[in-house]
C-alpha cells in the first residue's frame, strides 16, 4: 500500500512541477487569468505532493517515550494541511485573480499559445489521474469509489486522486473560458472561468478536509476487521462475554485494539494468560495492521 501511494505521489509531483513552468510562461505570454490561475493550481499540487511525501516519511519513525505508539497520525495531519491549502492558497488566490479580472478585463494575447499549453497539461496530467485512478481501482476491492474513499485509512491515495480530478476539470474550464473569451470577444469569460476554478479547488479541499478529520481525530477500524476480531473472541475458550472492543487507527497499517472481556470464574491465572496469548496471535495472524492489542479482564456486570 505504502509503495502504491508513493508512486502516484512522484508520479503528480513530476506532471505538475512540468506544468506549472509552462502554465506561468503562458500565462505571462498571454496575460490570461485562467491561465494564471491553473499556473497557481499546479504549485499548490506540487506542493501538497511534497507535503504528503514528508508525511509518508514522519510516519515510519519509530515509536519513543514521547510517542509509544509510533507516529502514523504525522500522515493524517499532513494530509489535513494539504486540504488547507488548496482551500486557502488555490482557492483564495484563484478566486482573487478571477474577480479582479471580471472587474478589470483585459485582452488575451496569443491565445494559441493557450490551447497549445493546456493541451500538453491535459496530457500530462491525464497520465498522472490515470495513474493514480489505477492503483485506487486497484486498493479499492469490492467497494464503490465513494464506499472506499469513506472506508480508506490511507489519505494520500485518495488526495491525489482528488486533486488529479481537479486538475483536470479546471483545464477543461481554463480552456472554455479562454475559447469563449476569444470567440465572443466577452473579455470577462476568462475571469469567470478563474473564479469556477476557485470553486473547484474549494469543493475539493472541503471534502478532503472532511475525509481526513475523522482519521486524524482517532477513526476506528473497518467493520470487517471488528467483526472479524469478535468472531475470534467468541470462539476463545474461556470468554464468557465481551464487555468492549474498542479499536482505533494510529496510521494507515496500524490498528490499536483495546478490549474488555469476561472471563470465565473456574479459570486459573495461568489458564488466562495462556488464553489471552492465543487470543493475540491469532487476532494478529487474521489482521496484520493489529499492531498493539490490549486486553482487561473485567466481569460482566462491572462493565455496566
Amino acid at each position: 500500500m505504502a509503495g502504491s501511494s508513493k508512486k502516484v505521489i512522484y508520479a503528480a509531483l513530476a506532471g505538475n512541477t512540468a506544468i506549472a513552468v509552462i502554465k506561468f510562461i503562458a500565462a505571462a505570454i498571454t496575460g490570461s487569468s485562467a491561465m494564471l490561475s491553473e499556473g497557481i493550481h499546479s504549485v499548490v499540487d506540487t506542493g501538497n505532493q511534497v507535503l504528503l511525501l514528508h508525511g509518508m516519511k514522519q510516519a515510519k519513525k519509530p515509536a519513543d517515550k514521547k510517542f509509544p505508539f509510533g507516529h502514523g497520525k504525522e500522515i493524517y495531519f499532513w494530509s489535513f494541511v494539504v486540504a488547507i491549502l488548496i482551500f486557502a492558497v488555490g482557492s483564495g488566490v484563484s478566486f482573487y485573480e478571477g474577480i479582479h479580472r471580471i472587474l478589470q478585463p483585459k485582452p488575451i494575447v496569443n491565445p494559441m499559445v493557450n490551447y497549445i499549453v493546456l493541451g500538453v497539461a491535459m496530457i500530462f496530467e491525464g497520465a498522472a489521474w490515470l495513474f493514480a485512478l489505477n492503483e485506487f481501482r486497484r486498493t479499492k476491492g469490492k467497494w464503490g469509489f465513494i464506499e472506499a474513499i469513506q472506508r480508506s485509512k490511507n489519505p494520500t491515495m485518495f488526495v491525489v486522486l482528488f486533486e488529479d480530478s481537479a486538475a483536470m476539470l479546471g483545464l477543461l474550464i481554463a480552456f472554455l473560458g479562454v475559447l469563449l473569451a476569444q470567440l465572443t470577444g466577452i473579455l470577462i469569460f476568462d475571469g469567470i472561468a478563474s473564479v469556477m476554478i476557485g470553486f473547484i479547488l474549494g469543493g475539493t479541499a472541503i471534502w478532503l478536509a472532511w475525509e481526513t478529520k475523522s482519521l486524524l481525530i482517532g477513526e476506528s477500524a473497518n467493520q470487517v476487521v471488528v467483526d472479524g476480531i469478535r468472531n475470534i473472541l467468541k470462539e476463545a475458550a474461556g470468554v464468557e462475554h465481551i464487555n468492549e472492543l474498542l479499536t482505533m487507527h494510529m496510521g494507515p497499517d496500524f490498528i490499536l485494539v483495546n478490549l474488555s472481556l469476561d472471563f470465565n470464574d473456574n479459570l486459573s491465572t495461568g489458564e488466562i494468560e495462556k488464553t489471552i496469548a492465543v487470543m493475540d496471535q491469532q487476532i494478529k495472524a487474521a489482521y496484520p495492521s493489529v499492531k498493539r492489542l490490549f486486553i482487561e479482564a473485567e466481569a460482566w456486570q462491572a462493565s455496566c
